[in-house]
C-alpha cells in the first residue's frame, strides 16, 4: 500500500463570486475535511499546503476570456510541482481542493512524467470552451476542455506541454441524464456514463472495466477527479451548482473504491464542497466518510 499524502489546494480562483463582494467558500474544503479527522482516519501523511494567489478578478468583464487566468496558471505550476514530487516518490497524493481548476495542476504534473488518463466523477463534463460557447470565464467549469487543449494558450499550454490529457484518455462518470455536452463528447469519442446508465449497469463493474482500459502499456496510469456535486443535492447541497438526480452515497462509494484501489491510480483530488453552505457540517462529514471508506472499507 502506497503512502497517502494529503495536500491542501485551497484555491477558489476558478469560480464566480456567489454574491457581489464575496468569494467562493470552497477554499475551506480542506479545513472542513481535516476537522473530520481525515488525516488520522486514513493513516495518511502530511503533504503540506500549496497556497493560492489572492482571488481578484480586477476589471475583468464578460468576453475577456478566463478570469484569474494568470493566477490559475501560476498556481497550477506550483501545485504540479508538489504532486509530481509525490508521484515520482511512489506516494498516493490525495489533494483537498478547492474548485475544479485544481485538476489542471494534477494533469500538468502527470503530463511532465508521462502519459496519464483522467477519470472525472462529476455532475458535469466541465467542457465549456470557445468552440462550443459564446463566452468562457470560470475555469472551474472549463478545466477538462483546458486540460485537453481547448482554450487560451496561457492555460492550455503551460510549459509547452499542451495537451495535458488526450481525449482518448478521459473517462467521465456521473454526468446527469440529458447533459447537453454528451453530443460533443460522443463525437470526440470521450467515454461518459450518466447517473441513469451507472444505475443500470452497476458502479463497481463499470469502474473495473474503466480501470482495465488503462492497463495498456502506452498509458502510465490515471488520476481521479471527484467533484462533490456528483452527489444528489438531498445529501450534498453544499456546492455552487446543485443539480438534481445525482448519485447517492451507496452508489458513489463502490465506484470510488474501485478506482482509487487500482495500482494504476496515481492520485485523487476532491473539489467544490463549500463549508459556507453547510452550517451544521453534515455534508462535509458525509464527504469525508465516503473518501475514507473508499480506502479503508471492503
Amino acid at each position: 500500500m502506497r503512502n497517502i499524502m494529503i495536500i491542501d489546494a485551497p484555491s477558489n480562483l476558478g469560480l464566480r463570486p456567489p454574491a457581489p463582494g464575496t468569494v467562493p467558500g470552497c477554499h475551506k474544503l480542506a479545513g472542513a475535511l481535516r476537522e473530520q479527522r481525515i488525516v488520522q482516519r486514513l493513516g495518511a501523511f502530511e503533504g503540506g499546503v500549496v497556497v493560492p494567489p489572492r482571488y481578484d478578478r480586477g476589471d475583468w468583464q464578460e468576453g475577456d476570456g478566463v478570469f484569474n487566468a494568470a493566477a490559475i496558471a501560476s498556481y497550477s505550476r506550483k501545485l504540479a510541482d508538489r504532486i509530481e514530487h509525490h508521484v515520482r516518490a511512489g506516494d498516493f497524493p490525495l489533494v483537498l481542493g478547492g474548485d475544479c481548476s485544481i485538476q489542471l495542476g494534477a494533469s500538468l504534473a502527470l503530463r511532465r512524467t508521462g502519459r496519464y488518463g483522467l477519470v472525472a466523477v462529476d455532475a458535469s463534463a466541465d467542457f465549456r470552451h470557445p468552440g462550443n460557447s459564446d463566452g468562457v470565464g470560470a475555469a472551474g467549469g472549463e478545466e477538462l476542455a483546458l486540460a485537453t487543449g481547448r482554450g487560451q494558450a496561457d492555460l492550455t499550454d503551460i510549459e509547452g506541454l499542451r495537451p495535458y490529457l488526450r481525449d482518448e484518455d478521459v473517462r467521465l462518470f456521473g454526468i446527469r441524464d440529458g447533459d447537453p455536452d454528451r453530443e460533443e463528447l460522443a463525437a470526440l469519442k470521450i467515454p461518459n456514463v450518466t447517473v441513469g446508465e451507472l444505475r443500470q449497469w452497476g458502479a463497481a463493474d463499470l469502474a473495473a472495466a474503466v480501470v482495465q482500459t488503462f492497463e495498456a502499456p502506452a498509458v502510465d496510469g490515471f488520476w481521479v477527479h471527484l467533484d462533490a456535486d456528483v452527489l444528489d443535492p438531498s445529501v450534498m447541497p453544499a456546492v455552487d451548482s446543485p443539480d438534481p438526480d445525482g448519485l447517492l452515497p451507496d452508489e458513489l462509494l463502490p465506484l470510488l473504491r474501485t478506482l482509487v484501489r487500482s495500482d494504476r491510480c496515481a492520485g485523487l483530488n476532491v473539489t467544490i464542497y463549500d463549508p459556507d453552505l453547510d452550517p451544521d457540517g453534515t455534508a462535509g462529514a458525509l464527504l469525508t466518510d465516503l473518501v475514507v471508506a473508499a480506502f479503508t472499507e471492503d
